[in-house]
């Protein structure tokens, strides 16, 4: 009879855990990406400062937090995405990007660490600026067209417009090539005479890569934007 119970016993709790996987499976997905959209940032000016003392000064923090190991980039995934997020401050904010027309306004921060690609596009080379020649940016490609590069993939096309911004100038750039290519092409970060954003992410197998260039049409102060740009800038990030 206690045999029988026992064995009852533990069939049941085998179920349990059985259902308890399958439900994570099924919202795994779901919860990751409110996990991500929660995280809505104010990007600011003296953040952005604080952040280029820590570069220069090379501190602890920044040595943790930014990485340009492409090798050490993994997929996103539900424990990645929460653990970045509960530790989203320790991200080195170097800005903004907002493409409109696709829905994209993302906080741009130092790196290409899993921590940062989580939250947030990242920037692909050490001591890049806005404007001055290739300014390539990483981001995740997501099922979700409304999460991280996710709308860079079903939305962005030629001709329209990126805006890059440190806080102080906007730098609006116009898109003019949207190719697939091969995930060994790191070349497409090297630095340009001419002033261009490079946007990159995966592809729908997640073995190539989409890559988005711009040209550089015009930069101007922040306090200069229409108002419409300047609303959607001052307001927090993923919003």
């Amino acid at each position: 009879m206690k045999k029988n119970l026992l064995k009852k016993s533990i069939i049941n709790i085998i179920f349990g855990l059985l259902v308890i996987v399958a439900l994570v499976l099924i919202f795994n997905r779901p919860i990751k990406n409110k996990v991500i959209g929660s995280y809505q940032p104010k990007v600011t000016r003296q953040e952005i400062a604080a952040t280029n003392r820590r570069t220069q000064k090379k501190s602890k923090r920044h040595q943790q937090n930014v990485s340009y190991n492409f090798k050490k980039v993994k997929s996103l995934d539900f424990e990645t995405a929460l653990r970045s997020r509960l530790n989203s401050q320790q991200i080195e904010q170097a800005g903004q990007i907002l493409i409109p027309k696709s829905g994209i306004h993302l906080p741009i921060g130092l790196g290409v660490s899993n921590s940062t690609l989580a939250l947030a596009a990242g920037t692909m080379r050490a001591n890049q600026k806005m404007g001055r020649g290739n300014y390539p940016l990483a981001g995740h490609h997501m099922v979700n067209r409304k999460i991280l590069f996710g709308p860079l993939y079903f939305k962005t096309r030629v001709g329209q417009t990126i805006y890059l911004t440190d806080m102080n100038r906007v730098y609006q750039y116009q898109v003019y090539q949207r190719a697939f290519i091969a995930a060994t092409r790191v070349d497409v970060i090297k630095q340009t005479k001419k002033p261009i954003v490079t946007l990159v992410t995966c592809d729908a197998t997640g073995k190539g890569r989409l890559l988005i260039r711009g040209r550089l049409v015009k930069t101007f102060k922040l306090r200069d934007a229409t108002q419409k740009i300047k609303r959607a800038l001052l307001r927090p990030a993923n919003s």
